[in-house]
Formats: C-alpha cells, structure tokens, sequence
C-alpha cells in the first residue's frame, strides 16, 4: 500500500512539473496586444479585425454574431481552437451546416497560441454593457415552455435543464459552459441547431450537447433560447 502511495505522490509530482515546465515555457497574455488583435486584427497574416463582427468592447449589434464580452479566456480559447483543422482531420470541429468552413475559419486559421492568448486575455476583460434580451417575452405560453426546459429539462426525452450546466441566472460556468443571459436569442437558437446536425461537434464530453439539442425540437429550441436569453 505504500509503495503504490509513493507512486502515486511521484506521479503527481511528474504531472505537476510538467505543467509548471509548460506554463513557464509560455509567455503571459499581452492584453493591449489582444486589443491591437481585436480592433485592427493583422492583415498581414490575414487576421481580421475582430470588431468588424463581434462589436465594439464585444457587444455584437448583429444578432447572427454572438456577443463574446467578457468570455473566459479557456472558454474563447478552446473555441478559437475549434475552428481550426486538428492536425490529422479532414475538418474543424465547427463548420457550417453543410459541413464547409466558417467565416472565422479564414481568419483563425492564422493564428498561433500567443494570439489566442493575448486576444482571449482581452476579451475576457470586458464587460456586455448591451445585453440582448428575450424577444417574446409577452406571450404567456411560450415564456412559460422556455422556462420549463430551461429549469426543468424535458424528462420525456431525457433532455436535461439548461440551468445544470449555465447556471439558474444564465452566467455559465467558467472555463466550460458559456453565459446565455444576454446573448442574441437567435444565436443561441443557431447553435442549438447546430449542434443538432453536427456543425458543432465539441459540446462537452463526447458531445453531450450534439447528443440533448438533436432531442429538442424546433419550436422548443425557439423558446428556450428566447427565454435564456432574458434571464436576469
């Protein structure tokens, strides 16, 4: 019993070498770099200009955009990440519905780890000052079925709450699962949508999100993404 005490004390001793080795062999996130990245991007490399799509301080005015102020840094990281083609695969893991590259794609294909750091440290700094809320919010019904998936799930079909995972308030959970209180309804809807069809194929541990939204159905999409939407 002791020995297998030592081994695991020596493991985890390895483990946690090669992490401090890693971190320190990584050079902290630049955030006025981040800032540079965000409003001018570099067309040098073919970077755009984050701005032109995802807003001012990252409050996208448009709804097909989602707002990204904010953000974690893990979070906008790892979806930066997953607009790139893994070494070895054939696509990213996001992609529009018919399996073709995203808008980003282009753009994130240019990208190396410091700029992904540097810009998530940036974005992760602001604060939504512009907030989208819930679009129906005046039909009694259909506010009252939002609420009901999202809080409750949908038993039936073995559809769990949205609130497990992004919170009774909608703020997400660090690093994992992103806010919804605020985000374009719309977009939410999108990504439902997507991850129903397989667009978005990293929701998760073995795309538990794929695997709940491909058991929601249309007009239950609509209104738990209206209703997630508006939360406060």
């Amino acid at each position: 019993m002791k020995n297998v005490f030592s081994k695991v004390l020596l493991a985890s001793g390895l483990v946690m070498g090669l992490t401090a080795g890693t971190s320190m062999a990584q050079t902290a996130p630049d955030v006025k770099r981040g800032e540079a990245l965000y409003m001018q991007g570099d067309m040098q490399r073919g970077i755009l200009a984050c701005v032109a799509c995802h807003g001012v301080g990252g409050n996208s005015p448009l709804a097909m955009y989602p707002h990204v102020a904010g953000l974690p840094e893990g979070y906008i990281i790892a979806q930066l990440k997953n607009f790139q083609v893994p070494e070895g695969a054939t696509k990213a893991a996001r992609t529009n519905p018919d399996g073709t590259p995203t808008l980003m794609a282009p753009t994130v294909l240019q990208m190396n780890d410091q700029d992904m750091r540097d810009l998530a440290a940036y974005i992760a700094g602001l604060e939504l000052t512009n907030p989208a809320f819930a679009k129906n919010a005046g039909d009694v019904d259909f506010v009252h079925r939002g609420r009901q998936i999202y809080r409750a799930g949908i038993p039936e079909r073995n559809v769990p709450a949205c609130a497990s995972c992004h919170g009774a308030e909608g703020k997400g959970m660090p690093e994992l699962y992103p806010f919804l209180s605020g985000q374009h309804p719309e977009y939410i809807e999108q990504q439902l949508h997507a991850f129903a069809t397989g667009a978005r194929q990293h929701g998760g541990v073995e795309n538990q999100m794929g695997t709940i939204a491909d058991r929601i159905n249309a007009a239950d999409i609509k209104a738990v993404s209206d209703y997630a939407a508006g939360i406060r």
